[in-house]
C-alpha cells in the first residue's frame, strides 16, 4: 500500500539537515511559522513524501516522520508498520519555546530572540516531539502532554494521567485509563485500567521482539509490572511484577512458568502474603469493577 502526504518541513539554515516535518491531519497544504523561522536560524517548506510500503523500512527523516504521524492520527495500529532504524533517521532536537532547533544552536536561538522580547525556554531535547504538538486525536483527555510521543496510538475514550506514559508504537485500542508506562510494541484493549506507576515491558525495555499486549476489560495494579501478555478480564495485584520466567503457582497446586500463561483471560496474578509465592486464580472484571464511566467523559 503506497502512502502519500503533503507536509510542511523545517531544516536548518547551516547544513541544510532536516529538523522535523508536520502533516496537517486535514491533507490540506499548511505552513508553520516559529520565531526560529525569523531570526534565521531555520527554514521551512512544502514537501511530497511517499510510502511505497509500510513493510519496508523508512528511508528518511521525512519518511520517518510521516510514519509517526500514521500512528498517532490512527490510520494505522501499532505493530502494524515498520519502525527499524528509526533512531538513526531522527535527528536529536531541542524543542524550544521559539521552534525547533539542533542543540547546538540554541545559545544562538536566545541571542537572537532576545532583541524579539522572547525568552527561549527548551521543553526537551529529544529525538521525538511531543504527540499534541503534532495531533490531537479527537476523544482523549492528556493531563500532561510531556508525556505521550508522537507515534502514540491513543484511541477515543482514553485518558492519560498525570504519570501516564506511551511511548511511538504503543497506546489503546479502546477506551482505558493510563496511569502507568506503556512501552514500544505494547497495547491496551478496551475498558482496560494501567495503574499508577505501573509498566509493561515492551521491545525496548527488555521485552526483546516480544510484543506484550493487555486484553479488554482487565486491570494492571499501581506499580505493578508486566513481562507478558494478559488476556481479557485479568487483574495484576498492586506491587506485583510478572516477568516471563515468574514461576507461579496453579489452582490445582501446580507450578509453571509465567510465560505459559501469556495471554490467557480470566486470570488474578497475586503474591501471598504468607508465603510469598506467586499464585494465580480464576477472575471476573467485576473483582474490580471496571472503569468509571464518569472519568471517561472525554467530550
Amino acid at each position: 500500500m503506497t502512502i502519500q502526504r503533503t507536509g510542511h518541513r523545517y531544516r536548518d539554515i547551516n547544513t541544510g539537515k532536516t529538523i522535523d516535518i508536520w502533516f496537517p491531519a486535514s491533507g490540506a497544504i499548511k505552513r508553520r511559522s516559529c520565531l526560529a523561522e525569523k531570526v534565521g536560524l531555520i527554514s521551512g517548506d512544502v514537501v511530497e513524501v511517499e510510502i511505497e510500503s509500510l513493510g519496508a523500512p523508512a528511508v528518511s527523516t521525512e519518511d520517518a516522520y510521516l510514519r509517526l504521524h500514521l500512528l498517532s492520527d490512527r490510520t494505522i495500529k501499532p505493530n502494524e508498520i515498520n519502525l527499524d532504524g528509526i533512531f538513526g533517521l531522527l535527528p536529536n532536537v531541542a524543542w524550544t519555546s521559539a521552534g525547533p532547533v539542533f542543540p547546538s544552536s540554541v545559545d544562538e536561538l536566545r541571542d537572537r530572540a532576545a532583541s524579539e522580547y522572547h525568552h527561549v525556554t527548551v521543553s526537551s531535547v529529544d529525538k521525538f516531539p511531543r504527540m499534541t504538538d503534532y495531533i490531537l486525536p479527537e476523544g482523549v483527555r492528556i493531563a500532561d502532554a510531556d508525556r505521550v510521543r508522537l507515534g502514540a496510538h491513543l484511541a477515543t475514550g482514553t485518558t492519560v494521567m498525570h504519570e501516564g506514559f506511551v511511548n511511538f508504537n504503543a497506546g489503546t485500542l479502546g477506551e482505558s485509563m493510563i496511569e502507568g508506562r506503556v512501552t514500544p510494541g505494547v497495547t491496551v484493549g478496551r475498558n482496560s485500567d494501567v495503574g499508577a506507576g505501573s509498566s509493561i515491558m515492551g521491545t525496548l525495555s527488555g521485552g526483546g521482539k516480544s510484543k506484550n499486549s493487555i486484553g479488554e476489560h482487565s486491570l494492571l495494579g499501581a506499580n505493578a509490572g508486566i513481562g507478558i501478555s494478559l488476556g481479557d478480564e485479568c487483574i495484576v495485584e498492586a506491587g506485583l511484577y510478572v516477568t516471563a520466567g515468574t514461576k507461579v503457582k496453579m489452582p490445582d497446586g501446580s507450578v509453571v512458568a509465567a510465560k505459559q500463561l501469556s495471554g490467557q483471560s480470566g486470570l488474578l496474578f497475586r503474591r501471598n502474603s504468607q508465603t510469598g509465592a506467586v499464585e494465580v486464580l480464576p477472575t471476573n472484571s467485576s473483582r474490580w469493577g471496571g472503569l468509571n464511566t464518569n472519568l471517561h467523559s472525554n467530550d
